[in-house]
């Protein structure tokens, strides 16, 4: 529907609404006598608990409850939900420990919620969690995740005696040892890939409400899946699903981190319903880093397996990966994305061997490419730790090595098959765009000014919106204008706008008359939410699905009134038409006129609606290259990007302002943790990075005007043709920016270096004293 049709850049329709203060985030939320809950978690990272007193704090003023995990016990509700299915090395089941929403005898991490304060404000829970007593006895602790296997760790958990929780082996291994055997060089490098945290704009909160009228509960939070999450809460509370309502309404970045159920979200509902209160509660900063799951934290070593001209024969890649104190929802979905370690390249024997290990720190979970960011990292650092050993050019390498167009459908030995793509074409736009030809002459003009200049490129791809369903909902309202009901959840990527050019292309309605629903439980009929880049493809063609039944019923009930077959109908721009009559109907009278049954074919239902529901069998698969150039200051190590070039193919760009959007966002977080972000825990246990003055962020200043264009190879796997774009920049910043800082720093001997490539750390190499 010309400026707004697919292809278009639209500007977001949600922004002017969020601009002027009219977001709706969780603490927005108020409801009549709403009382607020403060959490008391664990000093230590592990320890017992010897006793727990709350009398004192149950008579502090304005407190109305203090719950421990005698009251959930009392109230027959469950743990947190944990995944299963996996396996140790050994064969026998994945080690499954409990998550108890408040902890019992023990804590395992600091931070580990003990008790849950009420009261009539928030300065009153604070005050009233200072007066529980706690009797602790500190145990010793284990933090490092290298560490956490070796013998004689502390253990975690009993059940784990080694502290291994499971261990996933993907590709063939005999293949493997058989390449490295004939191999004429083998590169080898060791990678620690270091912890972060989502960081999000808006910290967690939740908001219960019990209506003890209807026996329902009401959640408000921000939460990437609503449907699921109630199926979750449904099992751990143990009442019917349709006795639960989540209301999800703005989110201020989520990233993977805000998807699974906190401990703080029963704690809100089990308040509400024992007070006979609406509660709320909100985390602070310095809360959200003690309590929020972090994310990547893990070690690999890799080999990379040569011929003499360079043609890739053989990788293994061996990696021991965090999983925390607990095991949360999804957590080891990471384990499906291994397949990213083929790159793009036609490497024929593949083996990967993962270890996944209990520690005493935050539970970890998916983040912004849930293994994919690492997994890219490894491999492209790989390619160029192998031209730099074997004298090639790393592009000319990347060259020799790609999957070609022509052997798509291509099945990858790492679990992967890859139906289209351009790899070379990608890497070949991404340096023309980032005239690397001038590189050399750059290079020296920053020598000129005691600057290191350093180039870096990464063709990685990655697997998004796996085989999943979702949802969405068309409906016509009497005067022509639409809803749009997405069982997606946005936080930030402009999901409103990308369905509205959907819908709005195909049936030629003006979007300002279309509104946008989304995140709430009751409205929304059917939903799986956001994550793995799979909205634009599994909630765009839900809408696509549900806008061809509505064309579909629109025909028919157009033929019927126009008193023509339905087959010589014309749909164009919204208006139905034929050369057999002069007349025309356009969609919005013809919603209108649905209503009246004497308008409608013999049984046909009244009113113009429809639902979609999109199965999709298979994930599809976006690839791209990244340019990162970059300076050094040689005196302080300070680093400063001073160009970054994408090319990406996302398949067809249904809006390609969101699209350089997602990927410039993606770019940042990567950017942040190959350069700053750094989560640390000393050998107690103790977060050391726990605000914004220890743990670093990336600003404006870090960043240049990052250049984006799309090669779009159009994949057949779903009706829309698009592929996966959220996690995108993300996945392929990592090894670029870092891969720059090594061509940088090359001429001090420097192969690698580890995240985050610090100021202090560039200059320690620099001065030799890494």
């Amino acid at each position: 529907m010309g400026e707004f049709a697919i292809g278009q850049g639209v500007s977001r329709f949600e922004d002017p609404r969020l601009l002027q203060g009219g977001g709706r985030y969780v603490d927005d939320v108020k409801l009549p006598g709403m009382a607020h809950g403060v959490v008391l978690r664990s000093q230590y990272a592990h320890a017992k608990i010897k006793s727990l007193d709350v009398s004192a704090a149950k008579q502090a003023p304005g407190v109305l409850a203090v719950l421990t995990a005698a009251d959930f016990k009392a109230a027959g509700w469950g743990d947190l939900p944990i995944p299963g299915g996996l396996k140790r090395r050994d064969g026998s089941p994945m080690i499954k420990t409990r998550y108890p929403i408040l902890a019992e005898d023990r804590t395992r991490w600091i931070g580990d919620p003990v008790a849950f304060v009420v009261a009539e404000s928030v300065a009153q829970a604070l005050d009233a969690a200072e007066r529980i007593t706690v009797d602790y006895e500190p145990l010793p602790a284990i933090t490092s995740t290298e560490d956490a296997a070796k013998p004689g760790a502390v253990k975690v958990w009993e059940d784990a005696a080694d502290n291994v929780g499971f261990v996933e082996l993907v590709g063939n291994k005999e293949a493997t040892d058989a390449a490295f055997a004939k191999a004429d060089h083998v590169v080898k490098q060791k990678f620690v890939i270091n912890r972060v945290t989502a960081a999000t704009m808006e910290p967690r909160g939740a908001v219960g409400d019990y209506n003890i009228a209807d026996g329902r509960y009401t959640l408000y939070t921000a939460i990437q899946r609503p449907h699921p999450t109630r199926t979750d809460f449904s099992k751990l509370m143990k009442v019917p699903e349709s006795k639960i309502r989540i209301i999800t309404g703005d989110t201020g970045g989520s990233f993977g981190m805000k998807s699974p159920v906190f401990n703080e979200m029963p704690l809100v509902l089990l308040a509400s319903k024992l007070t006979g209160r609406p509660v709320k509660w909100i985390s602070t900063r310095t809360e959200a880093f003690l309590s929020d799951a972090q994310a990547r934290d893990n070690v690999t070593e890799a080999e990379l397996a040569l011929a003499k001209d360079g043609t890739m024969l053989g990788f293994r890649v061996k990696t021991i990966a965090a999983i925390g104190a607990y095991l949360q929802t999804a957590m080891p979905a990471f384990f499906l994305n291994a397949g990213s370690l083929a790159g793009t390249y036609k490497t024929p024997a593949i083996f990967v061997d993962i270890t996944a290990v209990f520690t005493h720190t935050n539970p970890i979970r998916p983040y912004r490419g849930n293994g994919r960011p690492e997994a890219a990292f490894v491999i492209e650092r790989m390619v160029d730790c192998a031209a730099d050993e074997l004298g090639i050019d790393p592009a000319e390498l990347r060259r020799k090595n790609y999957v070609p167009p022509s052997a798509m459908p291509y099945k990858t030995p790492l679990t992967f098959t890859w139906d289209c793509g351009e790899f070379e074409k990608n890497m070949d736009l991404a340096l023309a765009m980032a005239d690397v030809k001038g590189f050399k002459a750059r290079k020296a003009e920053s020598a000129r000014h005691g600057k290191l200049r350093g180039l870096g490129i990464s063709n990685t791809i990655e697997r998004a919106a796996a085989a999943s369903l979702e949802g969405a909902e068309v409906r016509f309202d009497r005067d022509g204008t639409v809803m749009l009901f997405s069982g997606s959840n946005n936080q930030g990527q402009g999901h409103e706008t990308t369905f509205k050019q959907i819908v709005c292309d195909r049936l030629g309605v003006d979007p300002h008359q279309a509104q946008y629903i989304q995140g709430d439980t009751d409205q929304v009929f059917f939903g799986e939410g956001t994550g793995g880049s799979r909205s634009a493809t599994l909630a765009g063609s839900a809408f696509h699905l549900a806008t061809e039944k509505v064309v579909t019923k629109g025909r028919a009930i157009a033929a019927h009134m126009l008193q023509v077959a339905p087959e010589d109908l014309r749909f164009e721009d919204g208006v139905f038409s034929t050369n057999k009559t002069n007349r025309t109907l356009s969609i919005k009278e013809l919603a209108a006129a649905a209503l009246e049954p004497k308008n409608l074919p013999k049984d046909m239902e009244p009113g113009l609606s429809a639902t979609g529901v999109y199965n999709a069998p298979i994930a599809n698969y976006p690839n791209g290259c990244h340019v990162c150039e970059l300076e050094i200051d040689r005196e302080t190590g300070e680093v400063q990007i001073v160009r970054y070039n994408v090319v990406d193919d996302v398949g067809t760009v249904i809006n390609p302002l969101l699209l350089h959007g997602q990927i410039q966002g993606g770019i940042a977080q990567g950017v942040g943790q190959a350069l700053m972000e750094d989560i640390h825990f000393d050998a107690e246990g103790q977060l050391v990075t726990a605000s914004f003055q220890d743990y670093a962020m990336p600003h404006a200043h870090n960043l240049p005007d990052m250049e984006v264009e799309a090669n779009s190879v159009p994949t057949k796997t779903n009706p829309l043709g698009v592929k996966g774009a959220g996690e995108a920049g993300c996945v392929g910043a990592l090894p670029a920016v870092v891969n720059a800082v090594v061509d940088a720093l090359s001429e001090f001997g420097v192969r690698h270096i580890e995240m985050p490539a610090t100021s202090e750390r560039i200059w320690r190499v620099i001065q030799g004293k890494a």
